[in-house]
């Protein structure tokens, strides 16, 4: 591991550590916005990370990843996707996407303004853009490889992550996992390096804390760590653990196949869908102990501040950059009998996890409001109509009806058959979909202005 300062204007320490046999370095950059970097702490300019990559070339390594970040309530799309292309420019083997964690950076306060929506779809953006670059990986595997054969990580990393094998951490604070029991050595509270050297010179072990796991731990964090590559090998969950995955874990299993979020390849792998990838941070959690669950939707409630979140995204919201006022397109969506309505699960503020109507805002590149109205429809929920099949409903101008701003919404209403109604999925920017009796409407909490816009169709249609 290097920074960037340090490759750039120490070559000879680049050039021993290499000449000490280490043939892969990686270096974190995390992004080329010059105002994210000021607010996270951290150097870097242009400059620095190409002379950086420079005299890693010039000390002899033919393995450099570079690692960034995204997710940051400051990134915009433009952002990432110009930070992504200008890796893909420096020409490493490797490049590793780290989801921005925000605890004890600067940014921690501007943590619950971030959607999941948002990591979900700057992941997307990614992949694509690596993709197209040369760099493969499974969906939803963090570390992308350019190098046929080779899946990007550490030796050390991949036998971890695949065999779910026991590890020993050294270093200030370094995390231990072996067997049954967890371990974090000296400074992973403090950061001091006296404490652990002295240690160290006495014989003893360095540990900060330690703790046996039940069962029921042990095996949710070894499959959460398998899941860094996106699948987990039924063969190495035996040997680790002297039992059958499919024995344990049927029940999740059955979920997730039912729902298409994991699949299995071959008799040994179990792999998350393309889909799946999109739902990873609620997937990991089916696998945690019982205790483990509760313990997270104890934290939820207590922490989890739905207005706070959004009012630190509006906050930082900025209406100036789209053109005024935007225009949004939303689709009522009735069932054949015309007794239930779909909705969706928001993933993005304003009104994340609120149920909605099937909606987004109409872009340049769609031909039509129409246009657009069918490409939200299929990108929220997987249904696939015409345009002649949609009715127009209304437009909805009514001030405040949005907190962002200026936002104006046509509304449209369709019907399918129960054939297209069993197409139906929740897309990359929705948590679920549900199908609402019509007769509940008003006891439904929904977003913005949908009741009203749902009543209004209701006489009419």
């Amino acid at each position: 591991e290097t920074t960037p300062v340090i490759a750039a204007n120490d070559f000879e320490k680049i050039k021993f550590v290499k000449e000490l046999g280490y043939e892969r370095i990686s270096m974190g950059f995390q992004t080329v916005s010059k105002q994210l970097l000021e607010s996270l702490g951290r150097e870097g300019s242009e400059f620095i990370y190409e002379k950086a990559v420079k005299n890693i070339r010039k000390a002899g390594y033919k393995r450099l990843n570079i690692d960034l970040m995204y997710g940051f309530l400051n990134q915009s799309d433009e952002d990432f996707v110009n930070t992504i292309k200008y890796t893909i420019a420096l020409s490493p083997e490797y490049i590793t996407l780290y989801r921005n964690r925000y605890k004890g950076t600067k940014l921690e306060n501007e943590s619950q303004g971030v959607a999941l929506y948002k990591v979900n779809h700057q992941y997307e953006l990614a992949y694509n853009e690596l993709k197209k670059a040369g760099y493969i990986a499974n969906n939803g595997k963090n570390t992308f490889s350019k190098v046929e054969g080779d899946l990007g990580t550490s030796d050390y990393l991949t036998t971890r992550v695949v065999e779910a094998r026991s590890y020993v951490g050294f270093g200030l604070g370094a995390q231990s996992f072996v067997g049954d029991y967890l371990a974090y050595n000296l400074g992973c509270d403090d950061h001091k390096l006296d404490r652990y050297i002295n240690s160290v010179n006495q014989g003893v072990l360095p540990i900060n804390d330690i703790a046996v796991m039940p069962k029921e731990e042990v095996r949710a964090k070894a499959l959460s760590v398998m899941f860094y590559f996106g699948f987990i090998s039924q063969k190495a969950y035996k040997e680790r653990f002297n039992e059958d995955f499919s024995e344990v874990f049927q029940q999740e299993i059955k979920f997730l196949q039912d729902n298409k979020l994991m699949h299995f390849i071959d008799e040994d792998t179990f792999m998350l869908t393309d889909y799946g990838a999109e739902h990873l941070y609620g997937i990991i959690p089916l696998f945690y102990s019982e205790r483990s669950k509760e313990e997270m939707f104890r934290l939820a409630t207590r922490i989890l501040d739905k207005d706070k979140g959004e009012q630190i995204f509006l906050d930082k919201y900025d209406i100036t950059k789209f053109d005024r006022p935007s225009v949004a397109v939303d689709v009522i969506v009735f069932n054949q009998k015309k007794d239930k309505i779909l909705l969706i699960k928001r993933l993005d503020h304003p009104f994340v996890n609120s149920l909605a109507l099937v909606g987004g805002f109409y872009r340049p590149d769609d031909k039509s409001v129409e246009d657009a109205a069918i490409r939200e429809l299929k990108e929220e929920s997987n249904i696939c109509l015409g345009v002649s099949r949609l009715k127009f409903n209304k437009v909805s101008s009514t001030s405040g009806r949005d907190p962002r701003g200026w936002i104006i919404s046509i509304s449209y209403v369709c019907c399918i058959t129960e054939e297209e109604e069993k197409t139906a999925l929740s897309g990359s920017d929705a948590g679920a979909i549900e199908w609402i009796n019509v007769a509940d409407i008003d006891k439904v909490d929904l977003a913005f202005d949908h009741k009203q816009i749902i009543k209004g169709a209701l006489n009419d249609f």
